[in-house]
This record gives structure tokens, C-alpha cells and sequence, in this order.
């Protein structure tokens, strides 16, 4: 998508490009695709500057949102981001915008190009700031863990195996993990490959095991696609079912996440994301079973396109957020919410 911008620059592939870096989450990814569009733009003034990037912002939501449907159609799961981190970068990013857009307003002096100037010198420095996000929510995230602890994991998560490797490999402590497979993608076999090649003792179990396992787990970890504002949380599918069974038999949940995950989205219940959610079941009349029991005969049901892949955790089943900006109780999202947004 090409909108008052130097050349052909494509916001979208600029966007979807930094996706296929591994150690890049989606809200850092949308942050530099918005960044590198305000370095490009040619609108000559503020008014047409903001115009162009809202443009820009709602290109690079419904780009996300396709490739999200598309995601289910094909169950290429291994890229998939969910709508959620998409709408927390673009909050980060529209909301950063604003504050130097006032700033800007006020001063008389400031010419537009200093504004654009001095815009992307700040810009920068976030970035450096979110490059370190992981890596310090991991180092507490770490704390939690006591050696010979039983530890519980969700799948895959790129912050939640910063936090395994930074307390095996920097404090030294002694642990065993067990991974759920994180169906549909199996994302939890490919944790348990990393673990086993740091040399950290895990195992794969069933996610349909979890009940059967807690009894042997210390604490449970978790990561986050997002941070509501009640202090919930929204992850892979299976997240909440593992602290439902958690807080059953007295087991700590700790969902670990960079405060760039932080997002202004309050849902009452599991169908109340922004994100895409297909028919978990679909019905059919005996009559239509019949006259299509042949179609069906060589046709594998596709759980992945018939199903969610996001649940979202509410604040009762988590004991406590580990953050780069330190430990919060659920309930001190909202004011760290506050203070980004004031």
C-alpha cells in the first residue's frame, strides 16, 4: 500500500517483512513498519501527515487479519499472529504519535520536518527500549523459579523460554519442564527440541493431559499475545483451561509479557476478542449427512479452520504478571494502563 510516501513503499510488505524474523514480535514489527512509513512520507502537512498514517494503520490491521483467515484455510499456523498483538502495536504506535503531535502543536516555533525529525530520534529510542522488553521480563520471570521445581508450559513462547534459559543458564538452578503440545500447530514439540538442546530435562504431554499432570507440577507459565486491561490475558488456545485446572488443584499461574503487549481491549467472555473466531462446531441435518455422506468419505475433518486459536485467561486465574516494568497483581494493568495513555 503506497500513500504520499517516497518511491513505491509498501507499508503492508514493510509490515508482513519484519514478521518473518523470528526474534521480532508482531507489536515491534508493526511499531518499525510505522516508523520506517513516517521516514518515507512525503505529506507536506500535519493535517495530511495524520490522514496518510491512520490510512497506513488500518492497511496493516486488515493486512493481518487476511493473513489471519488465510492461516486458517491452509492451517499454516507456524507464522500465525494473532489480531490482538497486531491492534496492541498499532496502539503503542498511534498513541506515541499523538503525544509528539501535541508537543508539536504547542510549539510555535518547531517547523514540520523538526517534528518528523525529532519523531523518529524518539521512535529509535522506543525500539531500543522494546529490544531489551524480553530479555527483562524474562530476568524476573526467573526469579520465580526454585531449583528442583516442576514447571508447566503452554506451547511455545519465545519470552517463556528466555525465562527457562535464564534460570538454568545464568542462575544456575536445577529444573524439570513438561510442555503441552499446543495443538493445532504442535508449537510445544518445537519448545521441547530448544529445551532439550540447552540441556534442560522437559517433556511433551498431551494438551488433553493437563488434568492428569497438574498434580505433578510446582507452577505453571504462560506467555501472552495480550494484556487486557482488567488484567487478563489472551494466548494460544488451551491458556485457559490450563489455569482453570491451575487454580483447581492451588497452583500458581505466572503469565510472563513485554509491557508492549499491553493493549486497551476489555472482553466480557472467549467470544468477545478482536480477533478472527470461526464455528467451533457446525451442524447438519441427518438429511444433509446423508446426501453428502460420499463428499465426506475422503475428506479429513479440519479441526484448525472449525476452531479458535486465542482464549483469553481472566485476572481470577493468574497469580501474578511478570513484566518488564517489574511484578504486577493483575489488577495494576490498568494503571500502568493509564499512565501509557495519559
Amino acid at each position: 500500500m503506497t500513500l504520499d510516501t517516497k518511491g513505491d513503499f509498501d507499508v503492508v510488505a514493510c509490515y508482513q517483512s519484519y514478521l518473518g524474523n523470528h526474534d521480532i514480535s508482531t507489536p515491534v514489527a508493526v511499531f518499525k513498519a510505522l516508523t520506517e512509513f513516517v521516514r518515507q512520507s512525503t505529506a507536506p502537512t500535519m493535517s495530511e501527515f495524520m490522514q496518510t498514517l491512520d490510512k497506513a494503520s488500518r492497511a496493516v490491521r486488515e493486512a493481518s487479519e487476511q493473513v489471519e483467515l488465510r492461516s486458517i484455510d491452509r492451517q499454516a499456523f507456524q507464522h500465525h499472529k494473532a489480531a490482538i498483538a497486531t491492534l496492541a502495536g498499532l496502539d503503542l504506535f498511534m498513541r506515541f504519535v499523538k503525544r509528539n503531535s501535541h508537543d508539536f502543536a504547542l510549539s510555535e516555533a518547531q517547523s514540520f520536518d523538526q517534528f518528523k525529525h525529532n519523531l523518529l530520534s524518539r521512535a529509535a529510542l522506543i525500539l531500543d527500549k522494546a529490544s531489551m522488553a524480553r530479555f527483562k521480563a524474562a530476568e524476573i520471570g526467573s526469579q520465580f523459579i526454585h531449583d528442583n521445581a516442576v514447571i508447566l508450559v503452554q506451547a511455545y513462547s519465545r519470552v517463556i523460554m528466555g525465562v527457562l534459559s535464564h534460570a538454568a543458564n545464568v542462575q544456575n538452578k536445577r529444573f524439570k519442564v513438561y510442555v503441552t503440545e499446543g495443538r493445532p500447530n504442535s508449537e510445544g514439540l518445537r519448545a521441547v527440541e530448544e529445551l532439550r538442546e540447552a540441556g534442560i530435562p522437559c517433556r511433551a504431554v498431551l494438551d488433553s493431559a493437563v488434568g492428569y499432570i497438574m498434580d505433578k507440577v510446582d507452577m505453571v507459565f504462560v506467555g501472552a499475545e495480550g494484556v487486557v486491561e482488567n488484567g487478563g490475558v489472551i494466548n494460544q488456545i488451551g491458556t485457559y483451561q490450563i489455569a482453570l485446572v491451575a487454580k483447581a488443584l492451588g497452583k500458581p499461574v505466572y503469565a510472563v509479557a513485554e509491557s508492549y503487549k499491553f493493549v486497551r481491549v476489555y472482553p466480557l467472555n472467549q467470544y468477545d476478542l478482536p480477533a478472527c473466531m470461526p464455528e467451533i462446531v457446525r451442524f447438519s441435518s441427518r438429511n444433509q449427512l446423508f446426501h453428502n455422506a460420499n463428499a465426506q468419505t475422503d475428506e479429513e475433518i479440519n479441526l484448525a479452520s472449525t476452531n479458535p486459536f486465542v482464549d483469553y485467561t481472566p485476572p481470577q486465574y493468574l497469580t501474578l504478571l511478570l513484566t518488564d516494568l517489574g511484578v504486577l497483581t493483575p489488577s495494576g494493568v490498568s494503571d500502568e494502563l493509564i499512565k501509557l495513555y495519559l
